[in-house]
Parts: structure tokens; C-alpha cells; sequence
């Protein structure tokens, strides 16, 4: 791989995990009415799913979904409705307690599996499969760079933003805030979730 292809790849790879999106939403909110320790079930889940969806692409299986608007429609439905679910279970946590009973309780299976419903981490193995290894002699050896990478950047974005939501967690006890901080993260996944659905 040139320099100038890495220099690509990193650009994209900043830009992808660190702008919002699902999985940045919820390790936010997870760790705001978890706490961090709590939420790094989440953050651990997001590389692992991620890793497991790009490797499945680099495999064929994105070249299958790109071949069958059914499969790729039921990808974006499901994802859609899953970020609609989560974002009706945030809005009605009104107390740190609600939160811990397990009302927004997101497991590790759960998030290894949000990945293969994020039509953006889709986009994404797509891309990175289509520019940096498909049809290249070197594929196997650009893989092999190319996953840890992005499995590094996929743990430390999540993290970032569940370090912000657990900074949050003693400011977000005093009145109502706790309230607006979750219906405003529930926002985001509901205007995610459309986004999801018009690509």
C-alpha cells in the first residue's frame, strides 16, 4: 500500500468513526446513565461487530448484498427499526435508575449485531473493500493492515464518546437534565434511523 493510499484510508477512517452516528450515540448515552464501566461492553462490542462485518465483506458477502436490493432493504429496515426501539427505550429513561434496570440495557451480542443493521458501517466495509482491496495482488497483506486499523479507530471513537457521556453522569443527577440530555441522544438515533433509510 502506497503512502498516499494509507494517508486515504486514515482521512476516511478519522471521518467515519469519529462523526456521529449510531454507535457514537449510544456509547454517549450508555456511559451517560451507566456509567463508563457499564458502557465498555458496548465500546468493546462496536470493534468486534465491525471487524466481523468488514471481514464477511472482504469475503464476498458485500458484493451480495450490493447484488440484492432485498437483502440490502432488509438490512436498512431492520437497522431503522432497531435505532427507533432504542431511541423509545432512552426517551422514557427519566432516572439513572430506570437506566440500570436494565431499561437501556444494550448487551455485547447486541452490539456486535448493530453493526451488521448500521447501514453506515455497511457503506463503510464497502467502500474500504472496494478502494483498498478488491482485485489487488496484495490483498491478503492489506487486510491484514487494514483491520486492525480500523478495529483501533472503531474502540477509540466509542470510547472518546462514552468518556464525554461519563464526564455528563454527575452533572446529568441535578433536576431535569437527565431527561433533555436522553431525549436529545434519543433525537439523534431517530434522525440517524432516517438517514438510515434514505440511502
Amino acid at each position: 500500500m502506497t503512502a498516499s493510499e494509507f494517508t486515504a484510508l486514515l482521512l476516511l477512517t478519522t471521518a467515519a468513526s469519529f462523526t456521529p452516528g449510531p454507535n457514537t450515540t449510544l456509547s454517549t448515552a450508555l456511559a451517560a446513565n451507566l456509567g463508563l464501566k457499564r458502557a465498555l461492553r458496548f465500546v468493546c462490542a462496536v470493534p468486534v461487530g465491525w471487524g466481523l462485518l468488514f471481514s464477511l465483506c472482504a469475503g464476498g458477502l458485500g458484493a451480495l448484498v450490493v447484488a440484492v436490493p432485498p437483502l440490502r432493504l432488509a438490512i436498512q429496515l431492520f437497522g431503522v427499526a432497531y435505532l427507533l426501539w432504542l431511541a423509545a427505550k432512552l426517551a422514557q429513561s427519566s432516572q439513572m435508575a430506570q437506566a440500570d434496570s436494565a431499561r437501556l440495557n444494550v448487551t455485547f451480542f447486541q452490539g456486535v449485531m448493530l453493526q451488521f443493521l448500521n447501514i453506515k458501517a455497511w457503506m463503510l466495509a464497502l467502500t474500504v473493500v472496494a478502494g483498498w482491496l478488491a482485485g489487488r495482488a496484495d490483498m491478503g497483506a492489506r487486510f491484514a493492515v487494514i483491520l486492525p486499523l480500523m478495529i483501533v479507530f472503531g474502540f477509540v471513537s466509542n470510547l472518546a464518546y462514552a468518556m464525554v457521556g461519563s464526564l455528563l453522569r454527575s452533572w446529568l443527577t441535578h433536576g431535569r437534565r437527565l431527561i433533555w440530555f436522553n431525549r436529545v441522544m434519543a433525537t439523534v438515533l431517530v434522525v440517524t434511523a432516517a438517514w438510515m433509510a434514505t440511502i
